[in-house]
């Protein structure tokens, strides 16, 4: 606090002395001017974090200090303090571009609920302002300690040949990981290959992975080879890997044991040396305990795992990204960046994110591209983001009833698509229609 620094404006010396000395003894730093002309003068010469000016004050007054801030110094806090409370005076001095209005006489705790108040807001366009934070390799931003955690993990992790498995939300960056993994290893200069499990037809999965030889089946005109063979001496991703069929989880494991593939149409195995990092938005230990994944292959591919934080639990990142993806967008369009307001701010930071960083990113995009001024404030947001800001919790609910209620407001974010709607959830559409008809029988397909 004591590195902020406030101006006080007043044409009275009683005035700007008690002021001063209470900030003083709040820990700010104070200067004072006694009218407009030096207040202007100390704004050219000195960095000031917050402004406070008396409303009335002989030969300019405090609207004509706000009208020249606003004009000439970028993101400055103003209060404006008034001994004759007016409504009409209040309202001009909010349209001209004053921040907080104060009404002598006023209290200690009321001047300093102002200024901190104000303070504040500068401190949260200041971080909107900085650089995009400390950034790991490859695209992944962020600097809350969640994310600096995951940066030593992702480095200790490069720093060996061992199996990786990588394991978070839909949207939280799993391949970005996976890229920075490859990047700061020694096979760096190999191939990276991306496989999506979950993509790609179970019956094309294993020529696409492992290759055919001609002949191996109808329409093999020629050899090819699997993407395992793309990647020898680098690195292969298989993505979704929860959703490869258990005869494939058996060929993978085989591959794991053996470091070698073994080609559609052909008896001959071929040794691969690849590294092996598997990504998956399910929990692989929980579906394993339960049967539905290879247990064995768990532990093959379980030898590092890396979680990855949800967007809801990375605090100030949020900014960040704002700031990262809003810029993005205005440079596509050849535009200014947009302001987002303090107000919009504190939504989208209190927002769930069930879509995490992909989501986020969709969200400012679409606010750049359908900005209608320089600020874009809460009634620019989504309609569901807006709602969710301001529904109070409901703690006599069921589990089930706020699960189902959840799943409502996925679907409404995302016009009904139940199949987008089920990559945000991590579920399937077989599982969402089956949540919702238990309570809510008219629920349909």
């Amino acid at each position: 606090m004591a590195s902020e620094t406030i101006l006080v404006v007043d044409d009275s010396a009683g005035t700007r002395e008690v002021l001063r000395r209470n900030l003083t003894d709040r820990g700010y730093q104070v200067l004072t001017a006694p009218g407009v002309a030096e207040a202007v003068e100390i704004l050219e010469a000195a960095d000031i974090n917050l402004v406070l000016t008396d409303m009335r004050m002989p030969e300019a007054s405090g609207l004509d200090l706000v009208r020249h801030i606003r004009e000439n110094i970028k993101d400055l806090e103003v209060v404006i303090i008034t001994g004759f409370p007016d409504f009409n005076d209040a309202v001009r001095a909010i349209k001209t571009g004053a921040d907080e209005y104060l009404i002598k006489p006023f209290t200690d705790n009321e001047l300093f609920e102002v200024v901190e108040k104000a303070l504040g807001k500068r401190r949260l366009q200041e971080r909107m302002a900085e650089d995009d934070g400390v950034a790991a390799p490859y695209g992944i931003l962020g600097q809350s300690p969640e994310m600096r955690r995951l940066y030593r993990q992702v480095a200790k992790a490069a720093a060996t040949s061992a199996t990786v498995l990588i394991q978070g939300e839909s949207g939280t960056g799993k391949e970005l990981v996976a890229r920075s993994i490859h990047y700061q290893s020694r096979r760096a200069s190999a191939p990276f290959v991306p496989v999506n499990c979950g993509s790609v037809p179970e019956q094309l999965l294993e020529s696409e992975l492992f290759g055919y030889v001609r002949g191996a089946f109808t329409g093999a005109a020629t050899t090819r080879a699997g993407f395992f063979q793309t990647a020898d001496t680098g690195t292969i991703l298989l993505d979704e890997i929860s959703e490869a069929s258990p005869a494939m989880q058996v060929k993978l494991l085989r591959v794991l044991q053996d470091k070698e593939v073994c080609m559609l149409g052909s008896s001959r195995p071929v040794r691969v040396d690849v590294r092996i990092l598997a990504v998956s938005n399910r929990d692989l230990q929980a579906l394993a305990s339960k049967g539905a994944f290879r247990e064995d292959l768990f532990f093959r591919l379980n030898v590092i795992t890396i979680p990855i934080p949800p967007l809801r639990e990375r605090g100030d990142d949020i900014l960040l990204l704002i700031r990262h993806f809003a810029g993005k967008a205005a440079r596509e369009l050849n535009i200014d960046t947009p302001r987002v307001s303090d107000a919009a701010l504190k939504v989208l930071m209190g927002y769930h994110w069930p879509g995490n960083v992909r989501e986020l990113e969709n969200v400012v995009q679409r606010l750049v591209y359908m900005a209608e001024g320089d600020i874009v404030d809460v009634p620019d947001l989504p309609q569901l983001m807006r709602f969710s800001a301001l529904r109070a919790p409901n703690l006599n609910r069921t589990l089930a009833e706020v699960e189902a209620d959840h799943i409502r407001r996925v679907l409404a974010h995302v016009a009904g698509n139940k199949s987008e709607a089920a990559r945000i959830l991590g579920i399937s559409r077989k599982t969402i229609r089956e949540k919702l008809k238990g309570l809510d029988p008219e629920a349909g397909p």
